[in-house]
């Protein structure tokens, strides 16, 4: 299903707030996600990946974790490949 392009997607993730912190250590050990911003309660993620479904279905994963609450994509965009560098990732993340 790759198109050509990399996508690139911001996630705000509703916690437990005393799960917080642990919730986002082990959303920086998945592959293709960065943890950028912790509060009680709230995470901000950028996920990447090879296409938009790559991304739906990591988010449906973290949605599914223990103590998450919710899992809401914010922003989504498509850079043709040749926008990344040569690793495949982009300066989003």
């Amino acid at each position: 299903m790759p198109d050509g392009c990399h996508h690139i997607s911001s996630a705000v993730v509703l916690t437990r707030p005393e799960l917080t912190g642990e919730i986002a250590a082990r959303l920086a050990g998945l592959s293709g996600v960065e943890v950028h911003a912790t509060a009680p309660g709230k995470i901000v993620v950028v996920i990447e990946g090879p296409h938009s479904a790559a991304l739906g279905e990591r988010l449906i994963g973290i949605s599914g974790m223990d103590g998450v609450l919710a899992a809401h994509m914010v922003f989504e965009q498509a850079l043709d490949t040749e926008e990344t560098g040569d690793d495949g990732r982009t300066d989003a993340a």
